[in-house]
């Protein structure tokens, strides 16, 4: 059994993989809980989940929160006795990286490129709708290209709100159509359809530059409020990043 674990700005996501992923676990980020904390909330739902850590042989993280990444490893260390795998500039992804500094790309657009890779035919665009939106771009030959980065339906939301003086707080929802009816209706209108339109202009434009038709790929919390609204037809994928960490473990555990 490995654990597969993606530190996110919102959530961190935890998959028991054992030759499939058997369950995701997903915990609130807080910068402000200890190791110990987290130690303790993650045996918790071991303990009800029924997961032994001596069924577990490895771990592997991926992190955007850098105050976290030494802590959750900590609480991992503390439950399984392993010293967790950490996706950064000294592991082996299989991925050629070409963009003007590669130790500089994040370890989630890292794990989940190598999940896209390893999961669909190339080109391939990903599209990563969370905190941020995020996109990346693998070629026909498996190289990591480059990519784009968007402020995510939330920070938008919330810019429109803290930016304004007549706009109140409004939630991300499904939108009741294109032309909003009322502000709240409006507001969501410009940023799902908004999302949704840029994303269908990005894969557009983005195949013009590859010369050649893509793979789309998204994946993410927010996917569910956007997707619907793409005229262009788009994987959605709970698990890519996930994937790629488990397909980096095996590289590094020297599985492949």
């Amino acid at each position: 059994m490995i654990l597969a674990v993606d530190i996110g700005n919102t959530n961190i996501k935890i998959g028991i993989y054992e030759g499939r992923f058997i369950k995701m676990l997903r915990f609130a980020t807080d910068k402000s809980r200890t190791s110990v904390q987290y130690a303790a909330d993650i045996s918790s739902v071991f303990a009800l989940q029924k997961i032994g850590a001596k069924q577990i042989a490895g771990v592997v993280v991926s992190s955007v929160v850098p105050p976290l990444t030494g802590r959750i490893c900590e609480a991992l260390h503390e439950i399984t006795g392993l010293e967790p795998i950490i996706v950064g500039i000294n592991i082996k992804t299989g991925l050629n990286i070409k963009i003007d500094s590669p130790q500089s790309l994040g370890a989630d657009l890292i794990a989940g490129a190598v999940g896209a890779k390893a999961k669909y035919r190339t080109p391939c665009i990903i599209f990563d709708l969370g905190t941020a939106n995020t996109v990346s771009v693998i070629d026909k030959g498996g190289d990591f290209l480059g990519g784009a980065i968007m402020a995510g339906a939330n920070i938008s939301l919330a810019a429109l709100t803290d930016k304004t003086a007549q706009l109140p707080p409004v939630g991300l929802d499904f939108p009741a159509g294109i032309i909003g009816k009322n502000t709240h209706d409006s507001m969501l209108s410009g940023v799902v359809f908004g999302t949704a339109g840029a994303i269908d202009g990005y894969c557009e434009r983005m195949e013009e530059e590859l010369g050649e038709a893509a793979m789309c790929v998204a994946t993410g919390g927010i996917s569910k409020f956007i997707l619907p609204y793409c005229r262009r037809k788009i994987i959605y994928d709970e698990y890519l990043a996930l994937d790629g960490l488990i397909q980096i473990y095996r590289l590094n555990a020297g599985e492949l």
